[in-house]
């Protein structure tokens, strides 16, 4: 056939695949803007105009496109002037991983006038897992938030993102926007059974297949055991999992890995894999597999797997008192018990897992060959990424060391691995082949933790740190499902297997049964509360089923042990907590890591126990609450280096209320004026919903720490550079959680000059010594104070440099944009550069935090809502959340994070949910299947911050990525407790059994 087709008005005559959708013929010819989300029309990531008309190119076949004028992302603007939809985002920064935002942009370019008064309907095909809707809704109405920057005033300022321009024209360069010569593609088979023993493995026909390089299996795979978790200190997980198994414990585990010339020839490989497996008995339930008699997940040492017992399929547990419960409860007036139950959710962040990895000279820092396309995502002074989508670009700026010293070679804890996990081994691992001499593993990957995964595949793979480096371009959203190890080390295997580059690119059904989701909760709680409402006694136990293994199993049932008794002051605690084994998909880290489970109980019983005392649950919360000063005790007692080091929970008590009484004095003009009276049934004030409705409100707070308990390490280096502009290393990873903004900020600030004079590299082990990773909230609060940190000694060093060369004292001397002013002299920081290199030094500074000790941050979160009896929908009327953040570095990016986070909560509180068939199997591997939240399901929520200046975050700042989430659901819970008198104790509460329940006590069924 003749095929032609016009591509942002360019000519292609390239046929299509048989079969080959748009997206993917759009991708192979170099417009990475157009991304892969979902394969199947459920997320708009891949939305181009086809003619014009917005379509999903996932779904489009591309011979379809034969003779039609195609516009991607990266065509929208013209002569170099952006289109003014992609101005508006910009301007109102509609966007914070930003790898939904090319669909938003070509959707919304789309839209004529009638369709912009109804964006619920016009955005339905598209999601975002990130922002919470209403930045991109500020981005369509033309909404400017972004301010302009100022010299040496960067801090408390709303900034916007250094790579917004490349975001929201399609050349931000995500893990797989590369192109790399020579590369292979990988396909994993996975397991059909929960529980089964390989028998045996036939490769042969697989091998057989046009195009299949290798398949690889258990006999290819290291001996060796280990965590898919990623902890600076990896005792913290048990060691239980193998690359490859002869024993499957659940359906989606990898059983083997073909790699072929093609997607479609590895797939057709792993179809014409023989294998017998021995089925053995499987067990799903937590409580059950506890038992004795129960079928063992793990039949392991357990000093050696550090797995506290195996045979009872419990892989930790904590039991913790203080004070005496049983005299707590029997002093008490009032007494309340409830269980709960909390369900799996996905991450769902767009970008799905992946890797690819090849070989690359070893004296290749970031930059050369392959590797400089595909290295460190340097974010430069004018906001522009340097071109990173050709291999052949060997001269590429990107991730180029600046001139002088070059990065510490080993990582502080280098020596600790060694001794700890034998890294350096003088054996290698059987059959693997080593890389070729000169060269050394290059791993690009959508990952959280570069640095830790680089120390997981040395050891793993017996290799020494400097023949590994691994990088993250922009990560494409993480929520804690990338602090993992689930797929670097196949793609690694396969490189050093062939000796080729290997790519494995995750789907959205891989992304549900072979990756990670959040933890699901059983929870018991008892509380007990004099008349005035004191708090005698809490009791907790719960049991955390962390699936077939036990990857951040112990860590987040012991975090959801925490903050959550510990914010409220009781003279006797008792916690009793069991992470368990089953035979289902693992669990893994989530935003909240735990805490969140644990907070919808806690806050729904002392609501409980307010309504038993006939008191307002905020009253009852408010007189138990920690105060400043006071020291913060669990059950185990009181951690060491935690601390309340600026406190504004009573403040964020305080915007509830003032919400609550806002809406009284609502309600009471609106009944005077209407003669109505308050009941079960009335219509809410303003007939904002129809009558006959329940309405009702609720609230709940939280409490946690800004970072992870035994240290989280983080390193960064800024240094001159010639032309008077400064570069700043760090390791962490950008993926919407904004600490590339802020870390300018930061710099800029102690600088005393713009963030367009700070060039930043990231999240590459060259750039720096070590960086333990981007999640526990971190991201400001360690490696933003290691970067002030080596910002002011850098400062200190240039106003010392700059008086003796010209012969002043240095406290007459004051950094300014791009020079020093002493006096009535001014010296230009280039010039200040060429001085220095005259006399030999380089003008750089180190910073470092190691994480301890640690703060805490506040929310609280209130609703108002309405319940349809008749239907079980429930309607958010409004919705307000009070943040505890310190000092707010960027309010704008900050409100996103809070925004974000209130609608990812939502989505689990009222209808996410990971589901599983009889057979352990995820029945719920699509969107359509499991339900994002989507524009049309989220309020704004209107989002205050607390005046408060913490003493050990950075300039005064605390953590506020995860914080957010952990009050949701038990605000929304206690709103529905008051709209319909029913303690829903179950996530989600989706409509049917929001219905279901109602119904029920309509008939005189429950007690």
């Amino acid at each position: 056939m003749t095929y032609e087709i016009e591509v942002n008005k360019k000519r292609f005559d390239a046929e299509p695949r048989p079969g080959q959708c748009l997206r993917t013929y759009l991708r192979d010819r170099g417009w990475f803007g157009v991304k892969k989300g979902c394969d199947a029309g459920d997320c708009g990531a891949c939305t181009v105009h086809v003619d014009g008309e917005p379509v999903h190119s996932c779904l489009y076949p591309a011979v379809r496109a034969e003779g039609r004028s195609v516009t991607t992302v990266e065509g929208l603007a013209e002569d170099g002037e952006l289109h003014p939809v992609q101005q508006k985002f910009l301007d109102a920064q509609g966007f914070q991983c930003g790898f939904c935002t090319a669909g938003f942009l070509m959707t919304t370019a789309a839209l004529d006038e009638d369709q912009l008064t109804d964006l619920p309907r016009a955005l339905k095909g598209n999601l975002c897992r990130c922002t919470g809707y209403r930045a991109i809704e500020d981005s369509i109405r033309g909404v400017k938030h972004a301010e302009a920057p100022c010299a040496g005033k960067a801090v408390g300022r709303s900034l916007p993102a250094p790579a917004g321009p490349q975001v929201v024209t399609g050349t931000a360069r995500y893990t797989f926007d590369i192109e790399v010569p020579g590369l292979l593609h990988m396909k994993l088979l996975r397991s059909p059974h929960a529980h089964a023993r390989i028998v045996s493995i036939d490769t042969s026909a697989a091998l057989r297949v046009p195009g299949v390089h290798t398949v690889l299996t258990h006999y290819d795979a290291p001996e060796r055991l280990y965590s898919t978790a990623r902890h600076e200190h990896s005792e913290e997980d048990p060691d239980d999992t193998r690359l490859l198994d002869d024993t499957v414990r659940y359906v989606g585990q990898r059983v083997a890995a073909v790699v072929a010339d093609s997607e479609g020839a590895a797939e057709e490989g792993c179809r014409r894999i023989e294998v017998v497996y021995e089925v053995l008995p499987a067990v799903f339930d937590p409580e059950e597999a506890m038992l004795p008699g129960a079928p063992v997940v793990h039949a392991k040492d357990a000093k050696k797997a550090r797995i506290s017992r195996p045979q009872d399929n419990v892989v930790g547990e904590a039991h913790g008192e203080i004070g005496d419960v049983e005299a707590g409860f029997a002093e008490a007036d009032v007494v309340y018990e409830q269980d709960f139950r909390t369900q799996r959710v996905q991450h769902a962040s767009l970008e799905t897992h992946g890797a690819v990895a090849w070989f690359e000279p070893m004296n290749e820092g970031p930059g050369g060959e392959v590797g400089s396309a595909v290295g460190v995502d340097r974010i430069s002074r004018a906001g522009e990424t340097d071109e990173a989508g050709r291999a052949d670009s060997a001269d590429s700026a990107e991730g180029k060391q600046p001139e002088g010293k070059e990065p510490e070679g080993k990582e502080p804890e280098a020596e600790e691995s060694e001794r700890e996990e034998e890294e350096g081994s003088t054996g290698r691992t059987a059959g693997i082949p080593a890389p070729p001499e000169g060269q050394r593993l290059m791993v690009r990957t959508s990952s959280q933790t570069p640095f830790l995964t680089r120390r997981a595949l040395c050891v793993l793979f017996e290799l020494p740190l400097e023949k590994v480096r691994v990088v993250a371009g922009r990560v494409g959203g993480g929520f804690g499902g990338k602090q993992e190890m689930i797929v670097e080390d196949i793609v690694a295997l396969a490189a050093m297997r062939t000796g080729r580059p290997v790519k494995l690119e995750y789907t959205r059904a891989e992304q549900f049964y072979g990756a990670t989701t959040r933890h699901p909760f059983r929870i018991r709680i008892k509380a007990g509360a004099r008349r005035d409402g004191t708090l005698t006694a809490l009791q907790l136990r719960v049991v955390s089923n962390t699936g077939a293994y036990g990857n951040h199993g112990p860590a987040v049932m012991f975090h959801a042990c925490g903050e959550s008794l510990s914010v409220y002051r009781c003279p006797n605690k008792k916690a009793d907590g069991y992470s368990v084994y089953t035979h289902a998909v693992p669990a893994g880290a989530f935003r909240g890591y735990g805490l969140g489970q644990v907070v919808f109980g806690m806050e729904s019983v002392l609501d409980e126990l307010a309504r038993q005392l006939d008191m307002d649950p905020m009253e009852l919360k408010a007189r138990n609450i920690i105060k400043a000063g006071e020291p913060m005790i669990t059950a185990d007692g009181e951690e060491e280096d935690l601390h309340i080091a600026s406190y504004g929970l009573d403040q964020c008590l305080g915007i509830v209320r003032a919400a609550q009484e806002q809406e009284q004095e609502q309600e009471q003009e609106q009944e005077q004026e209407k003669g109505q009276t308050k009941g079960p049934l009335a219509s809410p004030p303003g007939g904002s919903v129809p009558a006959g409705w329940l309405v009702g409100e609720g609230s709940a707070l939280s409490m946690i720490a800004t970072g992870p308990p035994g240290g989280h390490i983080a390193d960064a280096r800024v240094t001159l550079l010639a032309d008077g502009t400064f570069d700043l290393a760090v390791g962490t990873a950008e993926f919407g959680n904004g600490t590339t903004t802020v870390h300018r900020q930061v710099a800029a600030g102690e600088l005393g000059t713009t963030v367009e004079q700070i060039t930043i590299r990231q999240s590459d082990t060259d750039v720096v010594r070590h960086d333990t990773g981007a999640f526990g909230s971190t991201g400001t609060v360690v490696a933003g104070k290691a970067t002030l940190r080596a910002s002011q000694a850098l400062a200190a060093s240039l106003l010392s440099f700059a008086a003796a060369h010209l012969g002043v004292a240095k406290e007459d001397c004051r950094l300014v944009e791009e020079a020093v002013e002493c006096g009535e002299r001014r010296l230009l920081l280039k010039e200040l550069y060429a001085a220095a290199q005259a006399a030999g030094q380089e003008l750089a500074e180190d910073g470092h935090f190691g994480g301890t000790p640690r703060s805490v941050a506040f929310n609280a979160q209130w609703f108002k809502i309405a319940v349809d009896p008749g239907s079980g929908e429930i309607r958010i009327l409004r919705s307000v959340h009070a943040a505890d953040a310190g000092k707010v570095m960027n309010p704008m990016q900050c409100r996103g994070q809070v925004e974000g986070g209130v609608a990812q909560a939502l989505g689990a509180t009222l209808f996410e949910n990971v589901r599983l068939g009889d057979r352990g199997q995820v029945t719920t591997p699509a969107f359509r299947m499991y339900r994002l939240p989507a524009y049309a399901d989220v309020p704004r929520t209107e989002v205050h911050f607390m005046e408060t200046d913490d003493a050990i975050g950075p300039l005064g700042a605390k953590s506020m990525s995860e914080s957010p989430f952990n009050p949701v659901a038990p605000a929304l819970a206690n709103a529905l407790r008051d709209a319909t008198g029913i303690r829903f104790t179950e996530l989600p509460v989706t409509r049917d059994r929001v219905w279901l329940a109602m119904d029920r006590r309509a008939r005189g069924l429950d007690e």
